[in-house]
């Protein structure tokens, strides 16, 4: 019988209004979704030694251009991926070899990517043996003044 009432369009009409009125209910506080006001960032604890990165000073500079390349597109977070890969295709080919040891400097000097990510966003303070001219030029690439949509890696 309820389901024949539900069939005509009285019951239709009467379900509607009940039906929209449970789905605006919600047990759950809006503010738990909200994106925190600071970051939470811990200093490295020093019992972790973090490795040196080897200087490779003999390196072919085409040789460390494709090594570049390759390490600015698998960063292991998808944010520096999509940010790093960008870059390096706009800008690496007209890097001396100056410009490409900074940069190299820049994205295998860090141990932490996140600390990448928060400069070139400006969301921390660079510091001042990363505050470059490429750190410039990634900052200005991350602010997109182009508008250029950047949801996949450029093509090698």
């Amino acid at each position: 019988m309820l389901r024949q009432l539900l069939l005509t369009t009285v019951g239709r009409r009467m379900a509607v209004p009940l039906i929209a009125r449970n789905r605006s209910v919600s047990n759950l506080d809006k503010t738990e979704f909200t994106t925190p006001g600071e970051i939470v960032d811990y200093e490295d604890p020093p019992h972790l030694p973090v490795p040196e990165y080897p200087v490779r000073p003999e390196e072919p500079l085409e040789t460390r251009k494709q090594r570049l390349l390759y390490q600015s597109r698998k960063r292991g977070m998808l944010e520096n991926d999509l940010l790093l890969s960008t870059f390096v295709a706009k800008h690496l080919k007209d890097f001396n070899a100056d410009q490409t040891a900074e940069y190299d400097q820049l994205i295998n000097g860090v141990s932490n990517d996140w600390d990448i990510f928060y400069w070139a966003t400006e969301t921390k303070p660079t510091p001042p043996q990363f505050d470059t001219e490429i750190m410039r030029l990634l900052k200005e690439h991350v602010k997109n003044h182009e508008k250029v949509q950047r949801i996949r890696q450029p093509d090698l």
